[in-house]
């Protein structure tokens, strides 16, 4: 039986009210940038390696680009498709198609083959773009599909291909209705689905996550994020153009060149995923070197499971409080994340943001009896970022979105006295063992206590009448950590039957170019047994 549906209330978000902001928002997401490059003039806009934009040069790239578009044949209603890596060409494409009303699919250039075009075949571009500049995969991509190389003045080296003749999509006046972006779910089975996210859903974040951060001019934000990435685009990148902040395009994490941009440029804000931060971690303490950051005031974590441990280590290093979200694809991302002026000791991904609706739905009893997840229920929302559904994919929207707006999350959350939101797992990540619940975030954050743990992500695997745990674990390099000492380590911490039957030691996990571990595909491998040893 479901829980009563709440709403978020309205709050004061950098001096104004939420209800405020929303009322504000334009109806496309180009709109605000374009005012900006009036207002702010030569205030930094944009920074992509040697290149340095204003404003108003951000602006005019943005208008000759929608000229462009014009020329190459896309009309409203097109869908386009960039294969990418963050750089200036994907914003500025990005923005000049919401000025003609063309929706955009953002693809990762590190996608493999198979997913680049299984995702052109179902988003059928008008034309595709590749930003070769920013990316080698990108290019091999625009060489294998035959696409015409072209080097454009100020946007670099690029690929496209030729014009297809495909059905273009109504256009929507208003922003709520209008879609700005497809984002592509990576799944490691089954069909792409390509989330359609609207001009109204990606600004309500870029506004209210934005404002949350104190995102304003004069702040530089280091964007390593995908903006291929719901996180990167709306958070990050939309985010700071929309504040009148100063966006760093970075096309992949490396933790040397961002710990040299912290110090060199003084970049003030820092949004990345817990992966990224346990490998600058262990980039810091591998090269025994110490952290310079003379300008940063705020860090954040997201995409995927904040462990305790990785937070204090985090926050002990960089003497700031790191916060923490919660969000997905199909939500623009952003559900609920931790205010700026929040000082907790636990992994809370905050409250809800403002105006959204929630509730939980029971669970079936799993034997679960520990106080710490009483009360965890699956975790509906309803608001203005739920993406408009699947593109073409109507039974897949019907499945986790109903007619009237309610997205099942799929995720397993509580709620404490203070209304702040814990994620307890995924529901299909769930592990049932001897009657009794298990959610993998619990047993990946005591294995990542151990000092030689870099990265731990624990999967399910069904055998005769249950199911069983196994963990696969990343360590420190030139670490000496055997299976032994790891059963070890948790045999205090932990419950006999949460403990793992199953340890794969792996140099290296598989993840997204965002940082996110690939558990489908560990998952994959527990089932064929493929398990390093």
């Amino acid at each position: 039986m479901a829980s009563l549906s709440r709403q978020a209330p309205d709050e004061l978000i950098f001096g104004r009210m939420a209800s405020e902001l929303v009322a504000e928002l334009p109806e496309r997401i180009s709109t605000r940038v374009l005012e900006n490059a009036e207002h702010l003039g030569n205030e930094p806009a944009l920074v992509d390696g040697k290149v340095r934009w204003s404003y108003a040069e951000l602006g005019r790239e943005i208008r000759a680009a929608a000229a462009w578009l014009d020329s190459l044949g896309i009309r409203p209603g097109d869908r386009i498709m960039t294969v990418s890596e963050n750089c200036r060409a994907l914003v500025v494409l990005l923005l000049a198609a919401s000025e003609r009303d063309v929706w955009v699919a953002i693809v990762n250039s590190r996608l493999s083959n198979q997913e680049v075009d299984a995702i052109r075949d179902n988003c059928q571009p008008r034309r595709i773009f590749y930003t070769s500049d920013a990316s080698r995969d990108a290019d091999a991509h625009g060489e294998r599909h035959g696409a015409e190389a072209f080097e454009h003045p100020s946007l670099g080296r690029l690929r496209f291909s030729a014009v297809a003749e495909v059905e273009a999509e109504p256009v929507e006046a208003g922003g709520a209705a209008q879609v700005a972006a497809m984002i592509y779910t990576s799944g490691t089975t089954g069909t792409a689905k390509g989330v359609m996210l609207t001009h109204r859903g990606i600004l309500f974040i870029a506004s209210l996550s934005g404002g949350m951060r104190h995102l304003s001019q004069g702040e530089r934000v280091y964007g390593v994020l995908p903006i291929s990435h719901v996180f990167g685009l709306s958070s990050v990148c939309m985010g700071s153009l929309y504040n009148g902040a100063c966006l760093y395009t970075i096309p992949r994490f490396d933790a040397a060149a961002m710990l040299s941009a912290l110090e060199r440029e003084r970049i003030t804000v820092l949004q990345g995923v817990p992966a990224m931060f346990a490998r600058t971690l262990e980039f810091l303490r591998r090269e025994k070197r110490t952290l310079v950051a003379p300008a940063l005031r705020y860090i954040s974590a997201g995409g995927s499971p904040l462990d305790d441990d990785l937070k204090r280590r985090v926050q002990s290093l960089f003497s700031l409080t790191l916060h923490n979200g919660y969000g997905l694809t199909e939500a623009s991302p952003t559900i609920s994340q931790t205010r700026i002026d929040d000082r907790f000791d636990s992994n809370t991904v905050g409250r809800v943001l403002p105006l959204l609706e929630y509730r939980l739905e029971a669970l079936g009893d799993g034997g679960e009896d520990e106080a710490e997840h009483a009360g965890a229920g699956e975790l509906w929302v309803r608001g203005p970022n739920v993406m408009k559904g699947y593109f073409r994919q109507p039974t897949a929207t019907r499945a986790c979105l109903s007619e009237d707006g309610w997205l099942n999350t799929g995720d397993i959350a509580r709620l404490d006295d203070d209304d702040q939101l814990y994620i307890v797992g995924r529901s299909k990540e769930l592990i049932i063992r001897s009657g009794f619940n298990i959610y993998p975030p619990d047993v990946e954050a005591v294995i990542n206590e151990h000092p030689d743990v870099t990265l731990s992500a624990v999967v399910g695997r069904e055998v005769s009448g249950n199911e069983e745990v196994i963990a696969f674990v990343q360590c420190e390099p030139g670490a000496n950590l055997g299976e032994t000492e790891l059963r070890n380590f948790i045999s205090q911490r932990l419950a006999p039957y949460k403990r793992p039957t199953r340890w794969a030691l792996m140099d290296v996990l598989p993840a997204t170019a965002s940082g996110k571990i690939l558990k489908g595909r560990l998952r994959d491998m527990a089932a064929r047994e493929d398990i390093p040893e």
